[in-house]
């Protein structure tokens, strides 16, 4: 029998996904990861699919790695613990911030160096998006050729 197919991820999928890692807790992995996405988009997706989205493959790693230092449990009342989660949470999503940042300054000084080869300018590089024209379309009329009656 076959399964549908669920549907492809957009923007605000994939910032779920990443929040659902930012506030991960205890073992990761990607069938984990999966279930806890079915749970909470219903949607099925494979780890191939969820491996291809930087901003999802770059939080998995940055969350696993700082599961891997292991946190300090401690106990104390309901709102200390609450509060520790949210810090927790705060620091992954840090983390995979700094990641990405560090991702897209790489990707940012490659293409420099490409621009630099190719002789493009900063003047070039700089200069403004051209402007939307948004007027409207103007609607073409076809007109019909009528034959005479004969």
């Amino acid at each position: 029998m076959k399964t549908k197919r669920s549907r492809n991820l957009k923007d605000q999928e994939i910032q779920t996904i990443v929040g659902i890692l930012d506030g991960w807790s205890g073992p990761l992995t990607w069938n984990l990861l999966i279930d806890a996405i079915y749970t909470r988009l219903h949607c099925k997706y494979t780890r191939q699919a969820l491996h291809k989205h930087d901003s999802i493959r770059i939080a998995f790693e940055a969350r696993k790695k700082n599961l891997q230092t292991g946190e300090p449990q401690v106990r104390g009342s309901l709102q200390v613990q609450k509060a520790l989660e949210r810090i927790s949470r705060l620091e992954a999503e840090n983390q995979r911030l700094h990641a990405e940042n560090e991702r897209l300054l790489e990707q940012f000084a490659r293409w420099a160096f490409n621009a630099y080869v190719r002789g493009i300018g900063e003047s070039e590089l700089n200069r403004p998006l051209p402007e939307i024209d948004r007027r409207q379309t103007p609607v073409l009329v076809h007109s019909t050729i009528r034959r005479k009656r004969g």
